[in-house]
């Protein structure tokens, strides 16, 4: 039997993993008031139903109700009801983003609010809920299909244990994706910078890509980092992680950083694992939309 609570910020994906969820067979309530919950929990647990998988969304949409999320947890725990939270959530950026897109009002915002200052507001309310999370995910960089992906992995009932794992190429420069799980820095290898008929062109390019790629450094770096890699997933999965975030960085993020990203992608897409790859600083990779929910 699985009891999930499904919760995190407005406009993370919750309405599309809630769809993901149904798909899968879940009955599935959306906004649900925090205090019902295990009143819900109550009837789920001691009826005889043929109802086996359970899905209640529960945030800020609930307005002050939701300060009981927390203490309703505790009810739940101390009724001995076994429960996951799934947290959703993504950068600022990504969340405007999507909010500009969908033309959605964010639940928190007030006449005259910018959503940046919503989004502030209610990351602070989630993070108590984010740190009983049984799993966290971060949708920024996920289409709608690697999200179904990501879910159905975690949730199927023929379900085989394996991490989604997202390779972000990005420039120093311009900061440390914040959502990174590991960092690796490629500064040490030549740089196409200083090639004048390179320098206007990206590591998405095959003459960059091959500049990078001759160098019997780079070669040594990509099969050191690839067992390294490849010997941390099992023990990530063991830990129940989900999610995977490695980035990569150069100065600029634009030649170094992207091929290398794009060739250990291919790598680690050959040897079966779920992989998706955004290159931040060249901005050619549309930020996916999802419901503001």
């Amino acid at each position: 039997m699985n009891f999930i609570i499904v919760t995190g910020l407005s406009g993370a994906g919750k309405s599309q993993v809630v769809r993901v969820l149904d798909d899968l067979g879940f009955y599935c309530i959306d906004n649900i008031p925090p205090a019902l919950i295990p009143k819900f929990a109550e009837m789920y647990y001691k009826s005889d139903n043929a109802i086996k998988q359970v899905a209640l969304v529960s945030d800020i949409r609930t307005g002050d109700m939701f300060d009981e999320f927390l203490s309703c947890l505790d009810e739940l725990s101390a009724h001995g009801y076994n429960y996951e939270i799934l947290f959703l959530h993504a950068s600022d950026e990504v969340l405007i983003k999507r909010y500009k897109e969908t033309r959605r009002r964010h639940p928190l915002s007030t006449d005259g609010e910018r959503v940046t200052d919503a989004i502030t507001k209610e990351r602070e309310i989630m993070t108590p809920a984010q740190n009983r999370a049984t799993h966290i995910i971060d949708t920024s960089n996920l289409a709608n299909a690697q999200l179904k992906e990501l879910i159905s992995s975690i949730y199927s009932e023929d379900k085989q244990l394996e991490i989604f794992v997202n390779v972000i190429s990005f420039g120093f420069k311009h900061g440390v994706p914040l959502d990174a799980d590991l960092v690796f820095d490629v500064r040490f290898l030549p740089n196409p910078f200083y090639i004048p008929e390179l320098k206007p062109r990206t590591g998405l390019e095959k003459s960059v890509s091959d500049y990078v790629m001759k160098h019997l450094q780079t070669t040594e770096f990509l099969q050191k980092l690839n067992d390294m890699i490849e010997f941390l997933l099992p023990h990530y999965i063991k830990e129940g992680k989900s999610q995977l975030v490695i980035a990569i960085g150069c100065t600029g993020g634009q030649h170094r950083s992207v091929a290398i990203a794009e060739e250990f992608a291919k790598r680690l897409k050959s040897n079966a694992h779920h992989v998706s790859v955004l290159h931040r600083e060249l901005k050619k990779q549309a930020m996916p939309v999802y419901p503001a929910t």
